[in-house]
């Protein structure tokens, strides 16, 4: 019993020394700590998996997702390899991957009325465990649930977690995660976001980075139009992912308008008054100005990354600068894009009077 103490406590230490290198726990260790993935440790399950608690011998918790067996084409080595990569990942806004497990075990399965022992794979990955949960439980309408600046914090969180992935963590080299959601930003005891859930993330190399698929795994209502029609994966797919999640946390939905100057405008006022009541009515309230121009601001770099045409979305480094951007010179901007919409109606009036006298 002592031996096996001690060889849970080595096991236990290894997931959380901090260290970078790879970490692949036993399946007996990971079935003892779920008391063998019992239902009443399921925290949650998606396309690619259940995931449960591990509850440590120390009485810290861990989660542990159990990838579904019938995932075609991955070898045990092609998962450890991807698992590997996703451990070097050090970022606060990034869910900490911890450890991983592959191995295959014998099993006695029914086939044609008869039971024979066949091979089964088991793989799993171990995840910091998030308490407060995802973000989808959290965006109900605008002013239920969360106050204004844990929204504004939230966005800024995840883009910092996305710009990590993008362009910070290996140069050339992104990481495209391809089915970001609020159900896959999960939220710390400070509601600081995190970005989690890499089962559908593509690792490109550095010649390599586009791609195209035929297949079509993701989240329709977050899914690029790029992505849906043709296949197409780019690091503008998660941006077009995160102007929805943008518009639903300042909005509690997903609905956007199309790209005409006019809806755009009008919907962000509507926000913008939405707020403004919202904000007035609450006591002491003394950056009221301030936040509606971060909402106006938010909205305005959703819109963007929500464009049809990809090649318009900004970049991640772009977006943070947009969000840190003094209001003196965004306003400035604002006015300035305003007098060249005017400008280009002149023009235009004045063509077409000009060709109306011939």
């Amino acid at each position: 019993m002592d031996s096996e103490s001690s060889r849970y406590e080595k096991l236990e230490s290894m997931l959380h020394n901090g260290s970078s290198e790879p970490c692949n726990l036993p399946l007996e260790y990971l079935r003892n700590i779920t008391n063998n993935f019992s239902d009443e440790r399921l925290l949650g399950e998606g396309g690619f998996g259940k995931v449960y608690k591990g509850v440590l011998q120390n009485g810290e918790t861990i989660a542990e997702k159990k990838l579904n067996s019938s995932i075609p084409g991955v070898t045990d080595r092609q998962f450890e390899n991807e698992a590997y990569h996703l451990m070097r990942l050090r970022h606060p806004n990034v869910v900490l991957l911890t450890a991983c497990c592959s191995e295959t075990e014998n099993t006695y399965v029914e086939y044609n009325g008869k039971y024979i022992c066949a091979e089964k794979s088991e793989r799993l990955l171990c995840l910091e465990y998030m308490p407060k949960g995802s973000l989808r439980g959290y965006l109900s309408d605008e002013f239920s649930g969360l106050s204004w600046d844990t929204r504004y914090k939230i966005i800024e969180g995840i883009c910092y977690g996305l710009h990590y992935l993008h362009e910070e963590w290996q140069l050339n080299a992104p990481i495209v995660h391809m089915d970001l959601k609020p159900a896959n930003i999960l939220l710390d005891n400070n509601m600081v976001p995190k970005i989690a859930d890499f089962g559908l993330s593509r690792l490109f190399s550095e010649e390599k980075t586009w791609t195209c698929t035929t297949s079509r795994d993701g989240t329709l209502g977050y899914m690029a139009p790029e992505y849906i029609n043709r296949g197409l994966i780019t690091t503008k797919s998660d941006i077009f992912s995160f102007g929805v999640i943008i518009i639903e946390i300042v909005t509690g939905h997903r609905d956007y308008p199309d790209e005409t100057e006019i809806s755009s405008q009008e919907f962000i006022e509507l926000i913008i008054n939405n707020w403004r009541n919202s904000l007035e009515k609450s006591q002491c309230y003394t950056s009221f100005e301030n936040d509606c121009q971060k909402i106006r601001r938010c909205i305005q770099i959703g819109l963007l990354c929500v464009k049809l045409d990809r090649s318009k979305r900004p970049t991640t480094s772009q977006i943070i600068k947009m969000l840190h951007e003094p209001e003196g010179a965004a306003s400035a901007k604002r006015k300035e894009s305003a007098s060249l919409r005017i400008e280009e109606m002149r023009v235009k009036r004045h063509d077409t009077d000009q060709w109306m006298s011939y």
